[in-house]
């Protein structure tokens, strides 16, 4: 008797075994790349989100508000304020004994740039008919960039680390340190003359479910196929979003 070639030969049902195979998983190097592609793809994405939110002038999320409060004081533009800003913010981490890590650091410097170049490039419009599609869409991709980025599991932002290094630290919620932390920068924010509004609002309501859902779209397969990660430095320990089920409250950066 012939042998037969399970790899070709039909099962009972009619088809071959190809048809239920699953697909391949990529591999070590891909899954870098890919990483590396959605960490600077989405810090760029963030930053231009930021940018077109300013635009829109109807108001802006807590730490931009801050950042907005700071520039209406200073020569500074809001980039190089928002750069600043990420590296006092990472300076306390040393008593926190948080470890930076490549989006750590990357999170400080792409996201001020892009930020300048989008201000640079998209002009201030007046007419509401305008501004508040702009706002709509810098949620939109604001939501679409946290996805990216924090799929590429390469660490928090200095903002981030912050709050799950106090949360760590005083054994608080993640839920109330962050609500701590961002009431403190908005108001301050806003008594330096930051914007704050409608826009303020509807990125609170918004940013969680966004970027729930662009965390499953952008997931990156792992060597066994799933969606999890396989590498020590990618475990979720350093994202709250993660650790806590997804986004529950407004996020402002989570790598």
């Amino acid at each position: 008797m012939a042998p037969v070639h399970t790899e070709t030969s039909p099962d009972r049902s009619g088809h071959s075994p190809q048809e239920y195979a699953l697909p391949k998983a990529p591999s070590g190097d891909s899954r870098l790349a890919r990483r590396l592609v959605q960490l600077y793809g989405g810090l760029v994405l963030y930053g231009v989100g930021m940018g077109l939110q300013v635009r829109a002038a109807l108001g802006l999320d807590p730490w931009d508000v801050f950042h907005q409060g700071i520039v209406k004081r200073t020569p500074l533009s809001f980039g190089t304020v928002t750069i600043i800003v990420g590296a006092a913010v990472l300076l306390l981490w040393i008593p926190l004994r948080q470890r930076p890590r490549l989006g750590t650091v990357s999170n400080v410097m792409v996201i001020g740039v892009t930020v300048d170049a989008t201000l640079w490039l998209v002009p201030q419009p007046d007419a509401l008919a305008l501004r508040v599609p702009l706002l709509l869409a810098s949620i939109v991709v604001g939501g679409a960039a946290t996805g990216l980025y924090i799929s590429a599991r390469f660490g928090p932002g200095p903002r981030d680390g912050l709050m799950t290094g106090l949360h760590q630290r005083t054994g608080r919620s993640v839920r109330l340190v962050r609500t701590g932390i961002e009431v403190a920068v908005l108001a301050t924010g806003f008594a330096l003359g930051g914007s704050v509004g409608v826009g303020t609002v509807l990125y609170a309501l918004a940013i969680g479910p966004l970027s729930q859902y662009f965390l499953g779209l952008f997931a990156i397969p792992s060597a066994t196929g799933d969606t999890t990660g396989d590498a020590p430095e990618e475990t979720t320990e350093s994202s709250p979003v993660v650790a806590q089920g997804g986004p529950r409250s407004p996020i402002r950066d989570l790598i």
